[in-house]
């Protein structure tokens, strides 16, 4: 999601959520075109112990850019990955202490309402596979959109949503399925639900976590579940030019802040 137009000035720090395969296309993105981006492996699987009790934030006030990235776990899960109560501080912290920009995807968007008063909560059923959102009248007029239509076909994987907004949010986007397909709290942070970072080896990687392989086959059956790699083969470029985009127009949003708020 990252390219050479980006600011060489900003430095973003990326959490990948527990080495959940999604973040490497974009872990990676961000490095190669940010020296300055840092990735810490919050909650990294040890050989003993799935998740440790042990992890490492890193002092975020040298930062401009927070980016969570999602993973199997749901937000309320502290009991089997207490980095979560860590995290949710973090975010806290960076939002309404430095006032810097977010990005979350999937369980980073939810965490993003639960750590600023919102609630997450399971779905009726999980929401897995391609499916249209709806960009509200909110979400057409941010800079976040701009050059999106007001309908755009989206992959998802999740079965979780933010069923409460924290106070100070909007929705931006939303479909039958899940009310709260991205949101925006104040002016500088974002949740998106869906997965604007999938990768040719998204799909394949993801059915061999049995978080997912059980939502996917709930979603969309054996049958379905079979063909959604192939399908996403056909549809990539399309969804890699949208990830393009809102990169792009992310990178505006922080240098703009920078720009109003004098940081860095």
């Amino acid at each position: 999601m990252a390219d050479d137009r980006r600011d060489p000035g900003t430095i973003t720090v990326v959490i990948p959520q527990a080495h959940q395969p999604q973040s490497d296309a974009l872990t990676s993105a961000y490095a190669r075109h940010n020296p300055g981006t840092r990735s810490p492996q919050i909650g990294a699987p040890s050989a003993t112990r799935g998740w440790p009790g042990a992890y490492t934030i890193p002092d975020l006030a040298g930062f401009d850019l927070l980016v969570a990235m999602g993973g199997p776990m749901d937000v309320w899960q502290e009991d089997r990955h207490p980095w979560l109560v860590a995290e949710k501080a973090a975010i806290a912290t960076w939002l309404r202490t430095l006032g810097r920009p977010y990005l979350g995807i999937c369980l980073g968007h939810q965490l993003l309402a639960e750590a600023l008063g919102g609630e997450v909560g399971l779905m009726a059923s999980p929401e897995v596979g391609f499916a249209d959102v709806e960009l509200t009248a909110a979400g057409r007029a941010d800079p976040l959109f701009a050059g999106f239509a007001s309908r755009m076909e989206t992959f998802q994987w999740h079965g979780a949503e933010i069923r409460r907004l924290p106070e100070g949010a909007v929705v931006l986007a939303a479909n039958a399925a899940c009310a709260t397909q991205a949101i925006r709290w104040g002016r500088q942070a974002y949740g998106i639900q869906y997965h604007v970072e999938i990768t040719s080896a998204t799909v394949p990687k993801w059915q061999r976590i049995p978080e997912y392989a059980a939502s996917l086959e709930a979603a969309l059956g054996s049958v379905g579940a079979a063909r959604l790699e192939s399908v996403a083969r056909v549809k990539l470029p399309a969804f890699n030019a949208a990830a393009r985009r809102i990169d792009d127009n992310l990178a505006a949003i922080v240098t703009s802040m920078a720009k109003v708020t004098g940081i860095r």
